[in-house]
């Protein structure tokens, strides 16, 4: 087949959640043999620089800079009109001519779209069948955060998030399958538009390429992994550092926290002040951060969908404590294959556990490692949910003639 594949991030190199699940699709297709064409706006140099890499994983890439200032001014642009301004910030009207372009003269046989972001640049296509893999619904995530912001910004995330909710259902009726990334997600995208056909398939791993090496592992050292731009990451060590370092620390005076991911805030940034508690900014790869820590944590209050910080930790053999929203997100059963924590009480309580037990640690982090391998290997979900999710989408655009 000939297929375009939309995508609201250069999903390489595969660094992140956002970039994770599209690069591993993207990937798949191509090996099956199919002729992949991606298409993505580009946020900076490295981006653009990225292409060739990229291009090892499929046939071609459409790709145009967007410029950020000029985004946020159409951001602000759209807060007047009906469109989401999440819509608004990745639009590009250069990569829209070439993808109608492409669309025009390639003939294409499938169109996949990563995230409701992008599905306006696809969205009037009619002849082709189209698969929008929302991932998470993000007018919900939206409209949490507006619980946790305060006035005025309470009532922005509100319109943004009610925007969504109805760009989200028109999408879902225009698309021939829409697909997320756990059963929670399903059923609030089946709220919103329940006469589109829909389904879901997890997030995963390689898990041959996280090998573990618990002789890295230093004593009382916790990490985090994520992109320390993102609300829900910063809200969640902002308050960890605040309500469950002092703690550890007084218990544990040698408690070190690693927080691992690219473009951290001011706010994230002062954490490295504290006693304890380290920084990195962009690394070259999380792999050996996860490696060197007792426990991975993942303490978010405003989490949705499938968290990839878990499931390679469990991968990597180190074990889990999340608040339990992540953690009901990922196929694994609490106190067996990771840990919950909601209160700062129960957090320190969890931790200092892991950190006194070594035999407990240990037998967490084997379980773990063994649920991820069985349910949540790329490999497998690719072929056997992702496959025939795109075999459905097929069905569904015949049916639809």
């Amino acid at each position: 087949m000939k297929v375009l594949y939309v995508t609201h991030r250069m999903p390489y190199p595969p660094i992140d959640g956002a970039r994770v699940r599209a690069f591993n699709c993207i990937d798949h297709l191509h090996r099956q043999g199919h002729q992949v064409t991606v298409a993505v706006p580009a946020r900076d140099d490295a981006e653009m620089q990225a292409v060739p890499g990229l291009l090892e994983h499929c046939n071609k890439v459409l790709i145009e800079r967007v410029h950020a200032p000029l985004q946020n001014l159409r951001m602000v642009a759209c807060l007047a009109g009906t469109r989401p301004s999440s819509m608004g910030y990745f639009h590009s009207g250069a990569l829209a001519r070439r993808i109608r372009d492409a669309v025009r003269g390639e003939q294409f046989d499938l169109i996949c779209v990563h995230s409701s972001s992008v599905a306006t640049y696809v969205e009037d296509v009619d002849d082709v069948p189209k698969l929008l893999d929302f991932v998470d619904m993000d007018s919900q995530k939206w409209l949490d955060y507006s619980g946790f912001k305060p006035f005025p910004l309470s009532l922005g995330y509100r319109l943004e998030g009610s925007k969504l909710q109805r760009a989200e259902k028109r999408l879902a009726g225009r698309f021939d399958l829409s697909t997320v990334v756990t059963p929670g997600e399903l059923d609030s995208l089946r709220q919103i538009a329940p006469d589109a056909d829909s389904d879901w398939y997890p997030n995963g791993v390689d898990i041959d390429a996280c090998q573990p090496d618990t002789s890295k592992a230093e004593p009382f050292s916790l990490v985090f992994v994520g992109r320390m731009d993102y609300f829900p990451n910063e809200d969640a060590v902002v308050w960890f550092c605040d309500a469950v370092m002092p703690s550890l620390r007084e218990r544990y005076p040698e408690t070190r926290l690693y927080i691992v991911g690219t473009d951290p805030t001011p706010a994230v940034q002062r954490l490295a002040e504290r006693p304890g508690v380290t920084v990195t900014g962009r690394v070259p790869e999380v792999q050996s951060w996860v490696r060197r820590a007792t426990v991975s944590i993942a303490p978010l209050k405003l989490a949705r969908g499938m968290q990839n910080k878990i499931l390679e930790a469990m991968a990597l053999e180190v074990p889990v404590v999340a608040s339990p929203k992540p953690a009901r997100g990922v196929d694994a059963v609490v106190g067996e294959h990771l840990l919950a924590a909601d209160t700062a009480e129960e957090w320190v309580a969890a931790i200092s556990g892991l950190f006194d037990d070594p035999e407990a640690r240990a037998r967490l982090a084997r379980a773990g490692r063994e649920r991820v391998r069985a349910r949540h290997r790329w490999d497998t979900i690719l072929r056997e949910r992702f496959e025939p999710a795109i075999a459905r989408c097929l069905k569904n655009h015949e049916e639809r003639g």
